[in-house]
């Protein structure tokens, strides 16, 4: 999928060429190829490390092979959520005709005009980091760069540059394909090329009820199209909270959604209007289902092709990944290589947002300063699907399973007035210590919990307990308000919930 040609050297911006003039004359004019330090990538963390870098005061080389900004920027988060922007919008035009007698229709849904808005999104989004990187003097080269060394990259026409301080692996990842079913971008897609298949389809499966997955799945359903999701896995969202993906479960299936878990796919059959997929059942029955399109939504894998770790003495593990051997500065055993991003094995947790942080360290790290590692515990996670769900922290399971003493509060969100506006269910749950201990993990399910996390990552990234987060005043009314209430709750200071 592309949202457009990638940007070669020869079509490189004019902001990105001052960058390159700007940055080789504060590397000297005798040699402009060695600067302090390298990355290979400009994704989310590629570009923040050479961001802060250059703020710091060090000269940065930044090689990216086709358009700063990543996956994040022109294949997933943004356009994305601007498309789930856009089906929210036609959910609230049912919602006003079902629920609240606002006799709204929807005529159609203007598809070249949707997709406009879409990429004008993610081109101004594009042109601002641009800009970023320009004002910061970074010194931009678009071609794929390589290690040729332990302090040296050659970059695709641009030839080789020196790293005084360090280099910086940053080359991101790309959809998990199946073997024997190549993604055609039309009738089966990955999620790089989903929202840039022509048109909309009536119909989809979507195969991997992960994050991802379950978001297209939602995007699809609000847009018409009969969905079924495909989750091998027990329950969808696997990696959250049981509660969570009970939750989730339930707000999809109300929507029409057909969700399929303990669920394999075993054969699937590309047909000229469509493709017929064959589905064994949690029950093992054999279930087919003919569909406009497959979605292939089962993971990502780190991109290393042509970054010729060897050279440099590195190696990706069995997974792919490039391991750091040391985690609070997330750097490789080759001293000076560091890793952001989607090549991190877990804890990394393969988020944009957590790339930031972990160029943020690491772009400190390379200019001496103490830098506090990525504590990823506290790293949120949101799906941005209708419902939505947002998470920080452990789930009730796991912190059992880590020996803490666990005492739970789940409160209905539909039990404070905000709730009932909203009408969609969902659900605040508290995971803390036993006795009023320390909050390990907060877990949201409902219309706009992605904006309402944010108080909960400071509440379990702070070691806060329930008492802590009682003495608060939440405003009334408001959906937040359900967090402020579990908390009282935890603390022995109930009012709406007993």
């Amino acid at each position: 999928m592309n949202t457009g040609e990638g940007l070669r050297p020869e079509h490189a911006s004019a902001a990105t060429d001052f960058a390159i003039g700007a940055a080789r004359t504060a590397t000297g004019p005798d040699d402009p190829t060695t600067v302090d330090v390298i990355v290979i990538g400009g994704g989310t963390g590629g570009y923040s490390t050479a961001l802060r870098a250059a703020h710091l005061g060090l000269t940065v080389v930044l090689a990216e092979r086709d358009k700063v900004g990543g996956t994040c920027l022109h294949r997933g988060c943004i356009p994305s959520k601007a498309m789930l922007h856009a089906a929210e919008l036609v959910d609230g035009i049912a919602e006003a005709r079902e629920r609240w007698g606002v006799k709204a229709t929807l005529d159609s849904v203007d598809w070249p005009a949707l997709v406009a808005t879409r990429d004008d999104i993610v081109h101004r989004n594009h042109k601002g980091v641009e800009a970023h990187l320009a004002h910061a003097r970074v010194q931009v080269a678009r071609g794929s760069g390589r290690l040729t060394g332990r302090r040296s990259v050659h970059v695709e026409g641009h030839g080789e540059f020196t790293a005084r301080r360090g280099i910086v692996l940053a080359t991101g990842s790309r959809p998990r394909t199946l073997p024997g079913l190549e993604p055609d971008g039309r009738r089966v897609v990955t999620s790089d090329d989903a929202l840039f298949a022509p048109g909309l389809p009536g119909s989809v499966v979507v195969l991997g009820g992960g994050a991802i997955g379950v978001e297209y799945a939602s995007f699809h359903r609000s847009m018409g199209a009969a969905v079924t999701l495909v989750e091998a896995a027990d329950r969808i969202v696997p990696v959250e909270d049981a509660d969570v993906s009970r939750h989730l479960t339930r707000g999809l299936k109300k929507r029409g959604i057909d969700v399929q878990t303990g669920a394999r796919m075993t054969d699937a059959e590309v047909l000229d209007d469509g493709v017929r997929v064959t589905v064994r059942t949690a029950r093992g029955e054999a279930r087919t289902v003919t569909a406009d399109r497959l979605l292939v939504a089962v993971g990502r894998v780190p991109v290393t092709d042509g970054l010729e770790l060897a050279a440099a003495g590195l190696a990706a593990d069995e997974r792919g990944f490039v391991p750091p051997a040391d985690w609070k500065r997330l750097e490789t055993a080759v001293p000076g290589i560091h890793v952001v991003g989607d090549l991190l094995p877990p804890p990394s947790l393969g988020l944009a947002h957590a790339s930031f942080a972990e160029g943020l360290l690491v772009a400190e790290t390379l200019a001496g300063l103490e830098s506090p590692p990525v504590d990823y515990a506290a790293v949120p996670r949101v799906t941005y699907s209708s419902p939505q769900t947002a998470s920080v922290g452990l789930g009730e399971a796991e912190a059992r399973a880590r020996g803490h003493g666990v005492e739970v509060n789940t409160m209905p969100l539909t039990a404070v007035a905000k709730g009932m506006v909203h009408g969609q269910g969902g659900m605040v749950k508290v995971v803390a210590e036993a006795g009023g201990g320390q909050v390990w993990g907060v877990h949201l399910v409902g219309p706009h919990v992605s904006e309402m996390i944010a108080e909960s990552q400071l509440i379990v990234g702070w070691d806060a307990e329930p008492s802590d987060v009682a003495r608060h005043v939440h405003a009334h009314p408001t959906l937040s308000e359900a967090v402020g209430e579990a908390f009282l709750t935890l603390a022995g200071r109930g009012l709406h919930q007993q």
